[in-house]
């Protein structure tokens, strides 16, 4: 199992494109795999990972994730390829559905039909980040276009898949999932295995399964969880989140966060390893003072 790391620094509004670079170089320095930036509302992340393609040398990029809804597939596709040439093929596209009071309330568009359209925007996706032409007539989109960016690899596309149906789509036509607040035994007993037979069903790859949960290394695990509980509760009122959680038998977003000694954490990722998590995407929080440092320095002696 791969670990990599989620940037801490777009959701500041204060934060630079400089923070970002040097968050990315020092995860790269670590040893970490991937870093992943979050499309909150400040830098666009898909532009940040670009300028970070052309600061780093080896680690893999990933958005995690661009809601769909906002952007043509087609634009979309023009913005991966771009970063993939930056980074010499090493950005990978995280995409996602957001959630109804983004796209509904602050951007006036229709959030109806989840599994329906994220089908037709990966297939109107797929050849364009291949070089390959798109000839697609769908109930959501029209596209008739092709793109070439010089330099630009192939992209791969992972989608926040949480549900059943977004599962199945998911595992048939992109190469994994990155789920946010979604425990290890819902992973364990549905996740993995719905994507994977999905995957198999449509003759694919197995898929890549990549969990981001708040971690924190803490003396005090039940203080780690109270400062977990305040500092990600709006996780937990956010439906899709939620369903994951109530899946999980969780009351809210603490009781999925890793915390404790360091018997604890290695304990956890371990469950995380044989559920079939092939990434795990460590978001460290201050549950305690030094607890970031000593968070990333338990999960390098990991790597």
């Amino acid at each position: 199992m791969r670990i990599g790391l989620m940037s801490s620094t777009v959701g500041s509004p204060t934060a630079t494109l400089d923070d970002i670079v040097q968050e990315a170089k020092t995860a790269e320095r670590d040893g970490f795999s991937l870093f992943i930036v979050a499309n909150i509302f400040g830098h666009d992340a898909i532009g940040a990972l670009t300028v970070v393609g052309r600061e780093t040398e080896r680690i893999e990029l990933m958005t995690g994730v661009v809601p769909m809804h906002p952007r043509h597939p087609i634009a979309i596709a023009q913005q991966a390829l771009t970063a993939s040439a930056a980074s010499g093929g090493r950005f990978r596209l995280g995409i996602g559905l957001s959630h109804q009071i983004v796209i509904e309330n602050m951007l006036g568009l229709s959030y109806t039909r989840h599994a329906a359209y994220t089908r037709e925007y990966l297939e109107v996706l797929a050849p364009l980040l291949s070089g390959q032409p798109c000839s697609f007539q769908g109930e959501f989109f029209k596209v008739q276009a092709q793109l070439a960016a010089g330099g630009a690899s192939d992209v791969s596309v992972l989608v926040a898949a949480l549900g059943p149906r977004m599962l199945k789509v998911t595992g048939e036509l992109a190469a994994g999932t990155i789920t946010w607040m979604t425990g290890v035994k819902t992973l364990d007993g549905f996740t993995v295995p719905t994507l994977r037979a999905a995957a198999s069903e449509a003759g694919r790859p197995e898929p890549r399964v990549i969990a981001g949960l708040p971690i924190a290394l803490s003396s005090n695990a039940d203080k780690a969880r109270e400062i977990a509980a305040n500092a990600f509760q709006m996780y937990g009122t956010l439906p899709s989140y939620r369903a994951m959680l109530d899946r999980e038998g969780a009351a809210g977003p603490a009781d999925v966060a890793i915390v404790g000694d360091e018997s604890a954490l290695r304990g956890m990722l371990g469950r995380l390893r044989d559920a079939g998590v092939t990434d795990f995407l460590a978001a460290p929080f201050p549950a305690e003072e030094g607890a970031i440092a000593r968070t990333t320095e338990l999960l390098k002696s990991e790597l």
